[in-house]
Protein backbone atom coordinates (compact mmCIF):
# COMPACT_ATOMS: atom_id res chain seq x y z
CA UNK A 1 0.00 0.00 0.00
CA UNK A 2 1.37 3.58 -0.61
CA UNK A 3 0.53 5.74 1.84
CA UNK A 4 0.98 10.01 1.26
CA UNK A 5 2.62 10.92 4.58
CA UNK A 6 4.67 8.78 6.88
CA UNK A 7 4.39 10.36 10.71
CA UNK A 8 7.01 9.76 13.10
CA UNK A 9 5.63 9.48 16.81
CA UNK A 10 7.80 9.05 19.59
CA UNK A 11 6.79 8.40 23.09
CA UNK A 12 3.52 6.87 21.21
CA UNK A 13 2.64 4.47 23.91
CA UNK A 14 2.70 6.19 26.80
CA UNK A 15 -0.33 8.31 27.49
CA UNK A 16 -1.05 11.56 25.58
CA UNK A 17 1.16 9.38 22.81
CA UNK A 18 -0.91 6.61 22.37
CA UNK A 19 -4.07 8.72 21.95
CA UNK A 20 -2.47 10.83 19.53
CA UNK A 21 -1.31 7.83 17.51
CA UNK A 22 -4.51 6.12 17.71
CA UNK A 23 -6.61 9.40 16.48
CA UNK A 24 -3.72 9.49 13.92
CA UNK A 25 -4.38 6.07 12.62
CA UNK A 26 -8.24 5.76 12.65
CA UNK A 27 -8.51 9.10 11.19
CA UNK A 28 -5.65 8.90 8.41
CA UNK A 29 -6.10 5.47 7.23
CA UNK A 30 -3.50 6.58 4.30
CA UNK A 31 -1.12 8.05 6.15
CA UNK A 32 1.24 5.77 7.65
CA UNK A 33 2.51 5.86 10.97
CA UNK A 34 5.18 4.84 13.24
CA UNK A 35 5.66 4.59 17.33
CA UNK A 36 8.73 4.84 18.76
CA UNK A 37 8.92 3.89 22.28
CA UNK A 38 10.88 1.97 24.46
CA UNK A 39 8.22 1.25 26.62
CA UNK A 40 8.98 2.64 29.86
CA UNK A 41 7.30 1.46 33.00
CA UNK A 42 4.47 3.85 32.49
CA UNK A 43 3.60 2.94 29.06
CA UNK A 44 1.61 -0.06 28.30
CA UNK A 45 1.32 -1.66 24.39
CA UNK A 46 -2.25 -1.90 25.69
CA UNK A 47 -2.97 1.71 25.29
CA UNK A 48 -2.47 0.78 21.64
CA UNK A 49 -4.89 -2.77 20.60
CA UNK A 50 -7.36 -0.61 18.52
CA UNK A 51 -5.06 0.01 15.90
CA UNK A 52 -2.41 -3.21 16.48
CA UNK A 53 -3.89 -4.94 13.43
CA UNK A 54 -3.92 -2.07 11.21
CA UNK A 55 -1.65 -1.88 7.86
CA UNK A 56 -0.64 1.80 8.43
CA UNK A 57 0.78 1.34 11.80
CA UNK A 58 4.30 0.27 12.92
CA UNK A 59 5.54 -0.01 16.11
CA UNK A 60 9.41 0.13 16.41
CA UNK A 61 10.27 -0.73 20.07
CA UNK A 62 13.54 1.81 20.87
CA UNK A 63 15.45 4.34 22.73
CA UNK A 64 15.35 8.44 20.74
CA UNK A 65 18.41 8.77 22.69
CA UNK A 66 19.78 6.43 20.13
CA UNK A 67 21.28 7.62 17.10
CA UNK A 68 22.00 4.30 15.07
CA UNK A 69 18.43 3.49 15.53
CA UNK A 70 16.55 7.04 14.76
CA UNK A 71 19.63 7.36 11.82
CA UNK A 72 18.17 3.95 10.10
CA UNK A 73 14.38 4.96 10.41
CA UNK A 74 15.09 8.24 8.65
CA UNK A 75 16.90 6.58 5.82
CA UNK A 76 14.64 3.51 5.84
CA UNK A 77 11.17 5.85 5.76
CA UNK A 78 10.24 9.45 4.27
CA UNK A 79 9.33 10.81 7.21
CA UNK A 80 7.37 13.94 6.69
CA UNK A 81 6.09 14.68 10.02
CA UNK A 82 7.38 14.55 13.86
CA UNK A 83 5.49 14.51 16.79
CA UNK A 84 7.93 14.39 19.42
CA UNK A 85 6.99 13.62 22.66
CA UNK A 86 9.43 11.10 24.49
CA UNK A 87 10.07 12.11 27.77
CA UNK A 88 10.39 11.97 31.00
CA UNK A 89 7.45 13.41 33.10
CA UNK A 90 7.34 12.79 36.89
CA UNK A 91 8.55 16.58 38.72
CA UNK A 92 9.53 14.36 41.90
CA UNK A 93 11.40 11.48 40.16
CA UNK A 94 13.32 14.62 38.25
CA UNK A 95 14.95 15.88 41.81
CA UNK A 96 16.11 11.80 42.35
CA UNK A 97 17.60 11.04 39.41
CA UNK A 98 18.02 14.55 37.09
CA UNK A 99 20.89 12.89 34.93
CA UNK A 100 18.37 10.23 33.48
CA UNK A 101 15.92 13.32 32.65
CA UNK A 102 18.72 14.93 30.69
CA UNK A 103 19.46 12.06 29.07
CA UNK A 104 16.28 11.37 27.83
CA UNK A 105 14.39 15.02 27.50
CA UNK A 106 17.61 16.70 26.00
CA UNK A 107 19.95 14.32 24.54
CA UNK A 108 17.08 12.32 22.90
CA UNK A 109 15.40 15.42 21.53
CA UNK A 110 18.95 16.49 20.24
CA UNK A 111 19.64 12.68 18.13
CA UNK A 112 16.01 13.16 16.96
CA UNK A 113 16.50 17.15 15.73
CA UNK A 114 19.79 16.18 13.98
CA UNK A 115 18.45 12.76 12.67
CA UNK A 116 15.28 14.91 11.26
CA UNK A 117 17.63 17.63 9.66
CA UNK A 118 20.02 15.57 7.55
CA UNK A 119 17.44 13.41 6.33
CA UNK A 120 17.83 12.70 2.60
CA UNK A 121 13.50 13.56 2.60
CA UNK A 122 13.19 16.64 4.37
CA UNK A 123 10.43 16.27 7.31
CA UNK A 124 7.30 19.29 6.27
CA UNK A 125 7.06 19.37 9.81
CA UNK A 126 8.59 18.89 13.60
CA UNK A 127 5.94 19.19 16.46
CA UNK A 128 7.62 19.45 19.55
CA UNK A 129 5.59 19.02 22.73
CA UNK A 130 6.53 20.97 25.75
CA UNK A 131 4.75 21.78 28.98
CA UNK A 132 3.07 24.80 30.53
CA UNK A 133 5.78 23.96 33.87
CA UNK A 134 8.79 25.53 31.47
CA UNK A 135 6.98 28.90 32.98
CA UNK A 136 7.34 28.40 36.39
CA UNK A 137 4.84 29.23 38.79
CA UNK A 138 2.57 32.36 39.53
CA UNK A 139 -0.25 33.61 41.56
CA UNK A 140 -1.19 36.34 39.52
CA UNK A 141 0.57 36.36 35.90
CA UNK A 142 -1.08 34.72 33.04
CA UNK A 143 1.70 33.15 30.85
CA UNK A 144 1.24 34.13 26.61
CA UNK A 145 3.88 32.48 24.79
CA UNK A 146 6.53 35.74 25.36
CA UNK A 147 7.12 35.16 28.98
CA UNK A 148 10.28 34.73 29.93
CA UNK A 149 10.97 30.81 30.76
CA UNK A 150 11.50 30.07 34.79
CA UNK A 151 11.75 26.67 35.21
CA UNK A 152 12.10 25.67 39.07
CA UNK A 153 12.50 21.82 38.74
CA UNK A 154 14.52 19.43 36.90
CA UNK A 155 12.48 18.38 35.00
CA UNK A 156 10.87 21.84 33.42
CA UNK A 157 14.36 22.63 33.06
CA UNK A 158 14.97 19.80 30.71
CA UNK A 159 12.03 20.79 28.73
CA UNK A 160 13.05 24.68 28.45
CA UNK A 161 16.65 23.27 27.52
CA UNK A 162 14.91 20.79 24.99
CA UNK A 163 12.77 23.76 23.31
CA UNK A 164 15.77 26.08 22.95
CA UNK A 165 17.12 23.35 21.45
CA UNK A 166 14.47 22.90 19.37
CA UNK A 167 14.52 26.65 18.21
CA UNK A 168 17.82 26.41 17.83
CA UNK A 169 17.22 24.26 14.09
CA UNK A 170 14.67 26.97 13.36
CA UNK A 171 16.07 29.99 13.90
CA UNK A 172 19.90 28.34 11.85
CA UNK A 173 18.45 26.50 9.48
CA UNK A 174 14.57 27.44 9.32
CA UNK A 175 13.79 23.71 10.07
CA UNK A 176 9.93 23.69 10.19
CA UNK A 177 9.34 23.61 13.87
CA UNK A 178 6.55 24.39 15.99
CA UNK A 179 6.38 24.23 19.79
CA UNK A 180 3.44 23.55 22.41
CA UNK A 181 3.09 24.33 25.78
CA UNK A 182 0.04 22.24 26.95
CA UNK A 183 -1.88 22.24 31.01
CA UNK A 184 -2.19 18.98 32.90
CA UNK A 185 -3.61 16.38 30.45
CA UNK A 186 -6.06 13.93 31.86
CA UNK A 187 -7.69 10.84 30.68
CA UNK A 188 -8.34 7.26 30.21
CA UNK A 189 -5.24 5.53 30.45
CA UNK A 190 -2.83 7.82 32.48
CA UNK A 191 -0.55 6.19 34.12
CA UNK A 192 -1.37 6.05 37.97
CA UNK A 193 1.87 8.37 39.33
CA UNK A 194 -0.27 11.31 37.97
CA UNK A 195 -2.82 13.21 40.79
CA UNK A 196 -6.33 11.76 38.95
CA UNK A 197 -5.42 8.32 38.54
CA UNK A 198 -3.49 8.15 41.19
CA UNK A 199 -6.48 9.16 43.50
CA UNK A 200 -8.66 7.15 41.66
CA UNK A 201 -6.37 4.53 42.09
CA UNK A 202 -5.93 4.87 46.00
CA UNK A 203 -9.86 5.17 46.46
CA UNK A 204 -10.80 1.90 44.04
CA UNK A 205 -7.86 -0.01 46.75
CA UNK A 206 -10.20 1.55 49.66
CA UNK A 207 -7.34 3.90 50.43
CA UNK A 208 -7.36 7.82 51.38
CA UNK A 209 -6.54 10.47 48.73
CA UNK A 210 -2.72 11.93 50.03
CA UNK A 211 -2.46 15.75 49.67
CA UNK A 212 1.13 16.87 49.71
CA UNK A 213 1.81 19.35 52.24
CA UNK A 214 -0.84 22.71 53.49
CA UNK A 215 -0.59 25.12 50.83
CA UNK A 216 -3.76 25.63 48.18
CA UNK A 217 -1.98 24.32 44.76
CA UNK A 218 -4.36 23.99 42.03
CA UNK A 219 -3.91 22.59 38.43
CA UNK A 220 -5.28 23.83 34.78
CA UNK A 221 -6.95 20.31 33.76
CA UNK A 222 -7.50 19.60 29.83
CA UNK A 223 -9.42 16.54 28.64
CA UNK A 224 -6.75 14.09 26.11
CA UNK A 225 -8.88 14.57 23.05
CA UNK A 226 -8.92 18.26 23.33
CA UNK A 227 -5.00 18.26 23.50
CA UNK A 228 -4.71 16.09 20.39
CA UNK A 229 -7.48 18.14 18.40
CA UNK A 230 -5.16 21.01 19.42
CA UNK A 231 -2.01 19.02 18.54
CA UNK A 232 -3.83 17.78 14.78
CA UNK A 233 -4.88 21.22 14.32
CA UNK A 234 -1.53 22.61 14.98
CA UNK A 235 0.00 20.59 12.37
CA UNK A 236 -2.06 22.24 10.13
CA UNK A 237 -2.41 25.62 10.51
CA UNK A 238 0.41 26.12 12.90
CA UNK A 239 2.61 28.14 11.80
CA UNK A 240 6.32 27.50 11.76
CA UNK A 241 8.65 28.57 14.15
CA UNK A 242 5.82 29.61 16.64
CA UNK A 243 4.97 28.41 20.15
CA UNK A 244 1.61 27.87 21.27
CA UNK A 245 0.19 27.53 24.85
CA UNK A 246 -2.45 24.37 24.87
CA UNK A 247 -4.37 25.11 28.01
CA UNK A 248 -7.96 25.27 29.66
CA UNK A 249 -9.88 27.58 32.33
CA UNK A 250 -10.33 25.06 34.18
CA UNK A 251 -8.69 25.10 37.16
CA UNK A 252 -9.24 23.10 40.09
CA UNK A 253 -7.60 23.25 44.05
CA UNK A 254 -5.88 19.69 44.65
CA UNK A 255 -8.35 19.39 47.77
CA UNK A 256 -11.44 20.55 45.40
CA UNK A 257 -10.53 17.26 42.77
CA UNK A 258 -9.65 15.06 46.15
CA UNK A 259 -13.27 15.74 47.37
CA UNK A 260 -15.26 15.36 43.94
CA UNK A 261 -12.98 12.13 43.35
CA UNK A 262 -14.45 10.40 46.38
CA UNK A 263 -17.59 11.26 46.08
CA UNK A 264 -17.99 10.02 42.66
CA UNK A 265 -16.15 6.79 43.75
CA UNK A 266 -16.98 5.96 47.14
CA UNK A 267 -20.54 7.61 47.19
CA UNK A 268 -20.48 8.45 50.63
CA UNK A 269 -22.28 11.09 52.36
CA UNK A 270 -21.25 14.61 52.35
CA UNK A 271 -20.04 14.40 55.78
CA UNK A 272 -17.79 11.67 55.32
CA UNK A 273 -15.75 12.98 52.05
CA UNK A 274 -13.07 14.78 54.33
CA UNK A 275 -12.79 11.15 56.18
CA UNK A 276 -11.09 9.65 52.67
CA UNK A 277 -8.22 12.57 52.42
CA UNK A 278 -5.12 12.55 54.17
CA UNK A 279 -2.58 15.34 54.16
CA UNK A 280 1.13 14.20 53.72
CA UNK A 281 4.84 15.83 53.91
CA UNK A 282 5.15 17.89 50.82
CA UNK A 283 7.55 16.77 48.25
CA UNK A 284 10.45 19.20 47.13
CA UNK A 285 9.17 22.87 45.31
CA UNK A 286 5.69 21.98 44.09
CA UNK A 287 4.78 24.96 42.02
CA UNK A 288 1.33 26.22 42.63
CA UNK A 289 -0.30 27.24 39.71
CA UNK A 290 0.70 27.26 35.78
CA UNK A 291 -2.49 29.89 34.48
CA UNK A 292 -1.80 30.48 30.64
CA UNK A 293 -3.07 32.05 27.95
CA UNK A 294 -4.18 30.21 24.57
CA UNK A 295 -5.56 33.11 22.63
CA UNK A 296 -2.61 32.19 19.98
CA UNK A 297 -3.97 29.16 19.45
CA UNK A 298 -7.66 29.79 19.71
CA UNK A 299 -7.38 32.38 16.41
CA UNK A 300 -6.96 29.49 14.61
CA UNK A 301 -10.17 27.86 15.72
CA UNK A 302 -9.68 25.44 18.83
CA UNK A 303 -11.76 25.48 21.36
CA UNK A 304 -11.33 22.83 24.48
CA UNK A 305 -15.40 20.73 23.63
CA UNK A 306 -15.30 18.59 26.30
CA UNK A 307 -16.03 20.20 29.92
CA UNK A 308 -14.73 19.21 32.79
CA UNK A 309 -17.77 17.89 34.30
CA UNK A 310 -17.88 14.86 31.03
CA UNK A 311 -14.31 14.52 31.18
CA UNK A 312 -14.04 13.10 34.35
CA UNK A 313 -16.72 11.49 34.22
CA UNK A 314 -15.06 9.62 31.62
CA UNK A 315 -11.93 9.06 33.31
CA UNK A 316 -13.93 7.83 36.19
CA UNK A 317 -15.77 5.65 34.31
CA UNK A 318 -12.63 3.62 32.31
CA UNK A 319 -10.93 3.75 35.94
CA UNK A 320 -13.61 1.85 37.39
CA UNK A 321 -14.06 -0.62 34.13
CA UNK A 322 -10.23 -1.57 33.86
CA UNK A 323 -9.04 -1.42 37.22
CA UNK A 324 -6.45 -4.17 36.55
CA UNK A 325 -4.94 -2.16 33.19
CA UNK A 326 -2.24 -0.98 34.59
CA UNK A 327 -1.20 -3.56 37.40
CA UNK A 328 -1.11 -6.60 34.93
CA UNK A 329 1.06 -5.11 32.60
CA UNK A 330 2.16 -8.13 30.26
CA UNK A 331 6.02 -9.00 29.59
CA UNK A 332 5.23 -10.00 26.29
CA UNK A 333 6.05 -8.96 23.05
CA UNK A 334 5.50 -9.40 19.72
CA UNK A 335 8.52 -10.62 17.05
CA UNK A 336 10.88 -8.51 15.86
CA UNK A 337 10.12 -6.31 12.91
CA UNK A 338 13.00 -7.78 9.74
CA UNK A 339 14.00 -4.55 8.01
CA UNK A 340 15.08 -3.32 11.63
CA UNK A 341 16.67 -6.05 13.07
CA UNK A 342 20.90 -5.06 11.90
CA UNK A 343 19.74 -1.62 14.40
CA UNK A 344 21.09 -1.81 18.29
CA UNK A 345 17.52 -2.16 19.67
CA UNK A 346 14.49 -4.01 19.29
CA UNK A 347 12.28 -3.28 16.82
CA UNK A 348 8.71 -4.66 17.06
CA UNK A 349 5.70 -3.94 14.41
CA UNK A 350 2.12 -4.45 15.75
CA UNK A 351 0.75 -4.53 12.53
CA UNK A 352 1.33 -6.52 9.69
CA UNK A 353 1.98 -4.61 6.56
CA UNK A 354 0.49 -5.36 3.39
Amino acid sequence: MDFNRTVLVTGGSGFIGSHLVCSLVHRHPEWKIINLDNLDYCCSPRSLESVENRTNYIFIRGDVCNPRLVNHIFSSENIDIIFHLAAKTHVEASFESPSSFQEVNVEGTRVLLGAAHQARHQPQRFIYISTDEVYGASLREVFDESSPLRPSNPYAATKAAAEYLVRSYWDQYKFPIIITRSNNIYGPRQYTEKVIPRFLTLLQMDKKCTIQGTLPKSRHFLFVSDAINAFLLLLEKGIVGEIYNVGTSCEIPIIQLARELVRMVKKVPESEVNDWLEFVPDRPRVDLRYPIKCEKLQQLGWRAEVSWTEGIRQTVKWYRDNPDFWSDISEDQPPIRREFENATTTVVPISSES
